[in-house]
């Protein structure tokens, strides 16, 4: 492992869609350049999660420090300016001490808030017009979104409604599109962006995997516990995953057909997740971990 004493400034992004790799890819990378790990993943923030949204034991961090798991509780709302917030005061914290900090996830919005020093608007929810958009149901809360923010429409996940309700919200409160509000500041850190690429066929695969995995790891008695606590409704359980695993608790599917329709979401969220990096013509797409070990390696 690298003991180099880093410039200030650099941050390491690795990035990619659901099932990937990049944890293990990061886990190995900040070993060998005197890393820590801060997460990007929109799921993960929440405690209570760990099987449905896939996040490394401590036997797989390898001794990396892990940053942003774990720190909301499952009814707690998280916004994107307090995951910015947040993910900034860590970075710069990290470099302080020397040491190469990665940023790895698979949230689009949370990864360019910090690389492109979004300038979010706080806007705080409003419980009147949360109020009647939850008497919506998704398929009604996504036309309307695509009315009104047709960006943010081509990205968002359709099944997760506190999402849809977010975006509605902070239209309607400020009469501009949820995507034309973030505007971009001066960059904060040298950043260098990676993303790691895999062909369809072995992603799905990957995806099928992992979705098999999960279950027989025990998501369904996660789930269970969470319900036991927290209403459905709550963010930590509006995800992929936790949504169709609550149908299946209340008798209303087979765990054959959740098994099936989380592998689907899956599937169809990875799709959502590289509409969004492909527009981000930075990113440099590697294969392995060679590859990215030699461009992070240039970029020091």
């Amino acid at each position: 492992m690298s003991r180099t004493i880093y410039p200030q400034n650099n941050l390491i992004v690795i990035l990619g869609p659901t099932a990937s790799g990049k944890s293990e890819l990061a886990v190995k990378l900040a070993k060998q350049f005197n890393g820590e790990i801060i997460n990007a993943d929109s799921r993960q923030v929440y405690q209570g999660t760990d099987i449905g949204t896939a996040k490394l034991t401590k036997k797989q961090m390898a001794g990396i420090p892990h940053y942003l798991i774990d720190i909301v509780k499952p009814n707690q709302e998280f916004t994107l300016a307090q995951y910015k917030k947040l993910a900034v005061k860590t970075i710069r914290d990290i470099q302080k001490r020397g040491r190469l900090p990665f940023l790895v996830g698979g949230t689009g919005l949370y990864i360019q808030a910090v690389v492109d020093n979004l300038q979010i608007p706080q806007v705080k929810p409003n419980k009147k017009i949360r109020d009647k958009l939850e008497k919506l149901g998704n398929q009604q809360l996504f036309n309307r979104l695509k009315k009104l923010d047709a960006l943010t429409a081509k990205t968002i996940d359709q099944n997760n409604k506190r999402r849809l309700i977010r975006a509605l919200e902070v239209c309607l409160l400020t009469k501009k599109s949820f995507s034309e509000q973030r505007k971009k500041g001066q960059p904060i850190f040298n950043v260098l962006e990676i993303g790691l690429k895999l062909n369809k066929e072995t992603l799905n695969k990957k995806i099928d995997q992992r979705v098999e995995k999960m279950i027989q790891a025990g998501l369904i008695e996660e789930v269970e516990k969470l319900i036991q606590n927290y209403s459905p409704h709550w963010p930590a359980l509006s995800g992929i995953g936790y949504q169709e695993t609550i149908q299946y608790l209340q008798g209303k599917t087979s765990l054959e057909k959740t098994e099936e329709l989380i592998k689907q979401r899956t599937c169809q969220y990875t799709r959502r997740q590289m509409t969004w990096f492909k527009r981000d013509k930075r990113i440099i797409w590697v294969k392995s971990y060679p590859e990215a070990k030699k461009i992070i390696a240039d970029f020091l």
